[in-house]
């Protein structure tokens, strides 16, 4: 029997058993460039991408490239929620799944329609997602389109329930969690598994999904670019400027999933369900999950120098492939209608000057 043969099918990781499984999950990717051997790793002015030697354990050292670091990875994760750069709209697999949306335009009578909000941006292109102030800071849109629903941290205050008696303060007590953790969800899951941090009210949730992306066996390729000024507009005339690309033996993308923090956020107490439920502790880890196959599933751009494409997908030395079935994971995780909330600014609002620093 050929050794092609012999070779055991890849096993099946569903949202379910992963759940119920062992934490952390850690799956690694094996990446290879869609064309020739060179790629652009991330990189710094007068820095370039960092190689470093990292020890092994026979005494060796080897280079090891970060060719993304977790915040970037993070982004990448998000981008495939979306249909475009500049849509940003949910993918068709996602619809049902709330988010957040900050939006700006003309109000008609107190309101404003559907389809006359601009969307400027969204809780999966904002950084701080749910904790970012282009939200926290705005008015809470009604159903009907009106502006009446008060600030949207003022409505999150509320429903977390962790403002102090007597106090101006909010900071939650440990049985508040609870309201966090299921408020967070309802409005956008998405902030959970990648992770929030509200500062002033002492509310921190660290990432449930980690990767970087590196490139092992690296090395530099140093060659220039040129810049023309055709109209002769500058002084700088024709400047040769340094690029630095990287080619390595393999580049390796790895994915650590806390499913354990993610088991944190709810459980049974007497009778009842305390924050999120079974389901909806499975539909972050089915997110989680999607997220990484749309993310291998085809060729994806990480920067206009580094397109690469995935050739394997193991769980420590076992070869894997991911199940998931993300509608029926929204369809059962208990959103609610309507499953989004958009949160307006006026134009003066959104596009005022920043005050100077200092």
């Amino acid at each position: 029997m050929s050794e092609a043969a012999k070779k055991s099918p890849p096993m099946k990781l569903t949202p379910a058993n992963v759940l119920k499984g062992e934490s952390p999950l850690v799956l690694t990717a094996t990446l290879e460039p869609i064309a020739g051997d060179r790629f652009q790793p991330a990189g710094f002015p007068e820095i370039g991408h960092v190689i470093y030697k990292a020890p092994r354990k026979d005494g060796s050292t080897e280079n090891v490239c970060i060719v993304d670091s977790a915040a970037s990875m993070a982004n990448h994760l998000e981008t495939v929620c979306q249909r475009g750069a500049h849509d940003l709209d949910l993918v068709d697999d996602l619809d049902g799944m709330p988010f957040i949306r900050c939006v700006t335009g003309d109000l008609a009578d107190g309101k404003l329609p559907n389809d006359k909000r601009e969307v400027v941006v969204t809780s999966l292109t904002e950084g701080h997602r749910i904790a970012s102030s282009y939200f926290l800071d705005g008015a809470v849109l009604n159903n009907d389109g009106a502006t009446g629903g008060g600030k949207f941290d003022a409505e999150l205050l509320n429903k977390f329930g962790i403002v102090l008696p007597g106090s101006p303060k909010a900071h939650p007590p440990p049985d508040k969690w609870w309201n966090v953790f299921k408020t967070i969800f309802e409005v956008d899951p998405n902030s959970l598994v990648h992770g929030v941090l509200f500062p002033k009210w002492q509310i921190k949730i660290p990432r449930a999904l980690t990767a970087h992306l590196e490139a092992f066996g690296a090395g530099r390729v140093d060659r220039s670019g040129v810049k023309f000024d055709r109209l002769g507009k500058t002084t700088s005339g024709q400047p040769i400027f340094a690029v630095d690309d990287a080619t390595a033996e393999s580049i390796r993308a790895t994915f650590v999933l806390d499913v354990g923090l993610i088991r944190s956020f709810g459980r049974k107490k007497d009778e009842s369900t305390v924050g999120l439920s079974e389901n909806q502790q499975e539909f972050l880890v089915a997110l989680a999950l999607w997220k990484i196959q749309k993310l291998l599933e085809s060729p994806f751009r990480f920067r206009s120098g580094c397109h690469l494409r995935c050739t394997a997908l193991k769980s420590y030395e076992q070869e894997v492939s991911l199940e998931v079935d993300i509608m029926t994971a929204i369809s059962v995780a208990d959103f609610g209608k309507p499953a989004g909330t958009d949160v307006f600014w006026t134009r003066e609002g959104l596009y005022r000057e920043g005050k100077p620093e200092g």
